[in-house]
């Protein structure tokens, strides 16, 4: 169709395009030199007058290794080892519930350590025995420093038969005292351990002039309370807290920790309280203990027997803290039952308080009586103490006020 030699009609042929150079294909043809035919050419800097021919700086190369996406198969997170990733989640789940059972664990043994400490106290503490010891009308205001009354009765209670033979006891219905002491805890200082000589001659409520353990004595219609009120009226100083303890629990509390080791300077020996024991260190079990603290066969009888009172007090209270005795389970655990199951203290106090009781005895506390200025006897009564009234009053005048007991009070 088209006539011209040029080519100008519609029906040119291939070879006349060619010629034109509208269609021709470049050297070597393919897509990537065409595409180069129409990229536009970035531009030139014109380089500085004066400055010498341009050189073309070849670009650098990054020798790095190309990082892979972390959801590509065996990718590397930023900071951790390779992770798979199957796309389910279930990697994620299995390190979440292994992070909740770990929570569990922990959560579980703090519970153990806080719970069961805080049931085994609260279980201990509801085994006391409380009687209302401190409650009469009257009472002495609250005074400065701490004051526990510490009584030891002869009560038989959960004794069988045997046992009172075996400890020579007697069978003797109600309770008395042997053993009265009060542990004085100044506002600052060292503690003392006072001993009341059971025979002190005072007023008794309701009962009138006479021995101070007549006030405890049931068959007379005393008790913890009517002791209380007569030494508080006798002493003006006034009762904190009061403990009791009675022979069944004094000998399983000793023997509880094993034994307490004293050094009697004289071989002792005394058929009524069952005690037969030779000179120097020994360790004494609770039916020896027992014989003990409660023998006066000595040169001064009662007086000779507070001391020892006071000194085995020390050293039981020591060994009850020790941390031999607290960290073991076969020492501390029967100490508690058995020592909840026989005390019995005022329905005010409860196992912190005779905690307080315990740590104040171990920090090696003064021991010294009540100032003895007579011993009389007396009609009806018998022999009894009467206390040196100038020394008393040093004595109980420091008390009340919460000052140190000073050394000219002390009992020689």
């Amino acid at each position: 169709m088209v006539d011209g030699p040029h080519g100008r009609g519609r029906g040119g042929s291939a070879d006349d395009a060619d010629r034109t150079g509208v269609f021709r294909r470049p050297p070597g043809g393919g897509a990537d030199e065409i595409e180069k035919l129409f990229r536009p050419e970035p531009p030139r800097r014109s380089a500085p007058s004066g400055a010498g021919p341009t050189r073309r700086i070849p670009p650098v190369e990054d020798d790095r290794p190309a990082r892979r996406s972390a959801s590509s198969g065996g990718g590397r997170g930023r900071h951790g080892p390779p992770r798979d990733y199957d796309g389910s989640g279930r990697s994620r789940r299995a390190r979440e519930q292994r992070r909740r059972r770990r929570r569990t664990v922990l959560v579980t043994v703090l519970v153990v350590l806080v719970l069961v400490p805080a049931v085994f106290y609260f279980w201990a503490d509801s085994r006391l025995n409380r009687v209302p010891a401190l409650d009469y009308e009257g009472r002495l205001e609250d005074q400065p420093g701490t004051t526990y009354m510490i009584v030891g009765s002869d009560s038989r209670e959960g004794l069988t038969d045997e046992d009172m033979q075996n400890l020579r006891t007697g069978d003797a219905a109600g309770k008395r005292t042997d053993t009265i002491m009060v542990l004085y805890v100044p506002e600052s200082g060292r503690p003392t351990i006072i001993s009341v000589p059971r025979d002190s001659y005072v007023e008794i409520p309701g009962l009138g002039q006479n021995k101070i353990n007549a006030a405890f004595a049931e068959d007379l219609g005393g008790g913890p309370t009517t002791l209380v009120q007569t030494f508080e009226q006798a002493s003006g100083v006034h009762i904190d807290h009061y403990v009791e303890i009675g022979f069944s629990g004094f000998v399983d509390i000793v023997d509880a920790v094993g034994g307490v080791e004293m050094c009697p300077e004289e071989a002792m020996v005394d058929p009524k309280a069952g005690l037969d024991i030779e000179a120097g260190c020994q360790e004494m079990d609770g039916a020896t203990a027992l014989g003990y603290v409660r023998t006066r066969a000595s040169a001064r009888a009662d007086l000779d027997r507070i001391q020892r009172q006071r000194e085995f007090f020390s050293a039981l209270v020591s060994k009850a803290t020790s941390p031999g005795t607290l960290v073991n389970p076969f020492r501390s655990v029967p100490l508690v039952v058995n020592g909840t199951d026989t005390f019995v203290v005022d329905e005010g106090d409860h196992l912190s308080d005779l905690a307080g009781m315990a740590l104040a005895m171990r920090d090696d506390p003064a021991t010294t009586a009540v100032p003895v200025g007579a011993t009389p006897t007396l009609p009806g009564v018998g022999s009894v103490v009467q206390w040196d009234e100038a020394r008393s009053a040093e004595m109980f005048g420091a008390m009340q006020e919460g000052q140190p007991i000073p050394e000219s009070a002390m009992q020689d």
